[in-house]
């Protein structure tokens, strides 16, 4: 029976795919077409990398049996997947103002699919879902109450997608329901966040509004003094645009030392490169506060998950991310905390009250099996 899911993900420059063999899930095709738009309309630009795409599977004589496409942002709209209607898209359109850089993309990419794709079910699945079940206590701000009637204004979450596929894949791994888990979710990549789960669900997460708020990122700054935008328009005639460019493109690793890719900061910083052992130290302290919150958050933990490129690859962020953890019952063995791995390993002590585990994440799989469902 054909099972064969397309995956998605429309970026506003490039278009990332994926082809799944849902009854074995194994990657039958996978690609990126990148440098869409530069010349000319985006729209007629995906198109045309969408009809390569359908040229593609027709030359491997891969027939479609439904598509699912990475959303960005769904607001308090989209509490999971849901099915690609007018009526969703119209909503999804609504959510642009809350992610101005990406829900356009991903529109264009489901509007070119459909056409290309007229009879083929289509799903779409929100970075944002899995968080839609934080309590008001996580998820507003101490902003005037009209913000958030209004406008929205609140915290929302991303990587919603990877945090719940690790967390499932956790739990499978120890043998337990979800339902009966504690779990802190670090995605540590290019774009960091962490998650608090209680009993399977997401009760706090470290991005916000967007993507910007939370822990260190490559290029992202993170947690700052709000007041800080205001103290650099006035003293540096900075604009919104400027303030902007520099939060999420100039900052983070990149800001301190140069540098955004972790891998690279640790080069230098083995080179006795003086900011980039500071970028190194400041990316951990940071993401052990976020331990320690959330742990607080949820009083009793089962485990620690890492997970992303720096997550799953770096046995050193590993080890300074949980150093000086024993109090709260996460002691990371040295010994089986490798450079990384294909698969879920654990790497606490015996001791260890928390287990600590490195689970690959597969946000593309998981895009796909949130698509199935609707099939069946």
């Amino acid at each position: 029976m054909n099972l064969n899911i397309l995956v998605l993900n429309a970026g506003s420059s490039s278009l990332k795919y994926q082809v799944f063999d849902m009854n074995t899930q194994q990657v039958l095709m996978k690609g990126l077409i990148d440098r869409i738009g530069e010349a000319g309309s985006a729209t007629v630009h995906h198109q045309a990398a969408l009809e390569q795409i359908v040229a593609h599977l027709e030359r491997a004589q891969l027939p479609i049996r439904a598509i699912g496409h990475r959303a960005v942002h769904g607001g308090e709209a989209f509490h999971d997947a849901a099915l690609i209607t007018p009526d969703m898209i119209a909503v999804m359109r609504e959510m642009i103002p809350l992610a101005p850089l990406h829900n356009p993309a991903n529109l264009e990419g489901i509007e070119v699919a459909q056409r290309l794709f007229p009879n083929v079910p289509q799903v779409a699945v929100f970075d944002t879902a899995f968080h839609q079940t934080m309590p008001p206590v996580a998820y507003r701000y101490a902003l005037p109450a009209s913000l958030y009637e209004q406008q929205k204004v609140r915290r929302y979450g991303f990587h919603g997608t990877s945090h719940q596929y690790v967390a499932q894949q956790a739990a499978e791994y120890l043998g337990k329901p979800l339902r009966d888990l504690n779990l802190i979710t670090l995605h540590l990549g290019n774009g960091c966040s962490a998650t608090a789960i209680r009993q399977g669900k997401s009760v706090d997460t470290s991005m916000g509004l967007t993507p910007l708020e939370g822990l260190i990122m490559g290029t992202r700054c993170g947690d700052i003094d709000p007041a800080l935008h205001f103290f650099l328009a006035r003293q540096l005639k900075m604009s919104l645009t400027d303030l902007e460019t520099m939060l999420n493109k100039q900052s983070g690793l990149k800001g301190i030392c140069g540098v955004g890719d972790m891998r690279e900061v640790q080069r230098l910083a083995d080179q006795d490169n003086v900011d980039a052992q500071l970028a190194e130290a400041m990316f951990t302290y940071h993401v052990k506060k976020y331990i320690g919150a959330y742990y607080a958050v949820l009083g009793e933990v089962d485990a620690l998950i890492f997970t992303g490129g720096i997550g799953e690859n770096s046995a050193r962020i590993r080890a300074l991310s949980c150093d000086n953890l024993k109090g709260l019952g996460i002691e990371l063995d040295r010994s089986k905390n490798p450079v990384s791995t294909q698969g879920i390993i654990e790497c606490q002590t015996v001791t260890s009250r928390v287990k600590i585990l490195v689970v690959p994440t597969n946000e593309e799989l998981a895009i796909a099996r949130h698509t199935l469902s609707f099939l069946s």
